[in-house]
């Protein structure tokens, strides 16, 4: 395996580590209109996530920074086709961390209420956008020879790339219910643990959809009929999806949230895997397509960088296991009275 392929490969793993790990907590900070009936139902959902959500974007700040220096021809074009989307998208996360820190700077309910929307929509569209992003991706951008993108923020909203968002979403969503019906006690338990059921045939259903439309909408199925064998990664994604109700019906919460995380990670490959060898394909013309071979760093950058990940990405995943560990029991009540707390 060439160096170019690691990488495509890391660059998609990193990405499925952010949605899988930032994904609970878009999903909790969704909910929070919704699930969170009283100032204090509001707190318990906002600690939940609260000592682990920042460490889980360090993952969106490695998968960028990969994009940049792995394959820096991408990330002009990505950063430059999709500037809209892409600015929207930090904002709303700028607006979101500094909601939970404001939140409780001034003992006000509109200033609260004023947060907490803010909580919510820095979740929501971020959750949105990455799936019309990646959707589009899937179907392939309007880049031109030169790597000029041909459309507008209005060419993105397509069906394909709007099925793509509704997918992430309702994923995010239902990742963020289970976390809150295993890290917290009481009506917000109940609540996510309801939510959990009524949301799940809505999910399935849209998983499905995409499944189809990416049929007629991509040629994601090319690699996989090439070699059938990775037919396998969308097995393991119904295996996960499937084993939700399953895992939540018998009381195993733990193993039902890890089964969403399995569902996250083989919805993220299978796109991957059919982009091969694209990592930004053209809808124009695919020869305008920018590939692992055509967009990649010198060998050298690679092989650096390669060196410098070995190293340092088992210290972060032993950094957020230990921080999960430490936060392991769920939140109630009596834990907000914490000076920490949110």
């Amino acid at each position: 395996m060439d160096l170019q392929t690691v990488w495509f490969l890391l660059w998609g793993l990193l990405w499925a580590v952010f949605f899988l790990t930032d994904g609970f907590d878009f999903g909790v900070g969704t909910l929070l209109p919704f699930l969170g009936k009283t100032d204090e139902d509001r707190r318990i959902m906002l600690n939940s996530v609260g000592p682990v959500w920042d460490g889980n974007e360090v993952w969106l700040i490695t998968a960028g920074g990969v994009t940049f220096a792995a394959f820096p021809k991408v990330y002009a074009v990505m950063f430059s086709s999709l500037y809209s989307a892409l600015m929207l998208i930090l904002f709303t996360l700028i607006i979101r961390g500094v909601s939970f820190e404001f939140r409780g700077k001034v003992d006000s309910p509109r200033w609260r209420q004023a947060w907490d929307t803010a909580q919510f929509l820095g979740s929501l569209l971020p959750a949105v956008l990455f799936g019309v992003a990646f959707a589009n991706i899937f179907r392939g951008i309007p880049i031109d020879k030169a790597g000029v993108y041909q459309g507008n923020l209005f060419t993105l909203l397509n069906p394909y790339g709007l099925l793509g968002g509704a997918l992430f979403l309702l994923m995010f969503v239902m990742h963020g219910a289970l976390w809150l019906s295993m890290k917290t006690t009481g009506a917000v338990k109940e609540r996510a643990a309801a939510t959990v059921k009524r949301l799940w045939p809505a999910l399935a259903l849209v998983a499905v959809i995409f499944l189809v439309a990416s049929r007629f909408s991509t040629t994601l199925y090319a690699n996989y009929i090439r070699h059938p064998a990775l037919f396998l990664v969308i097995l393991l994604a119904v295996a996960g999806l499937l084993a939700i109700p399953f895992f939540q019906k018998n009381g195993k919460l733990f193993y039902a949230w890890v089964s969403s995380a399995v569902f996250i990670a083989g919805a993220t490959f299978f796109g991957v895997i059919g982009l091969f060898p694209y990592l930004f394909p053209s809808s124009i013309d695919p020869a305008f397509g920018l590939s692992i071979h055509n967009a990649s760093s010198s060998p050298l950058t690679l092989k650096i960088m390669l060196v410098v990940v070995l190293l340092f990405i088992p210290l972060v995943i032993a950094y957020q296991i230990w921080s999960h560990r430490l936060f392991r029991h769920p939140i109630g009540e009596e834990d907000l009275g914490y000076e920490e707390a949110y």
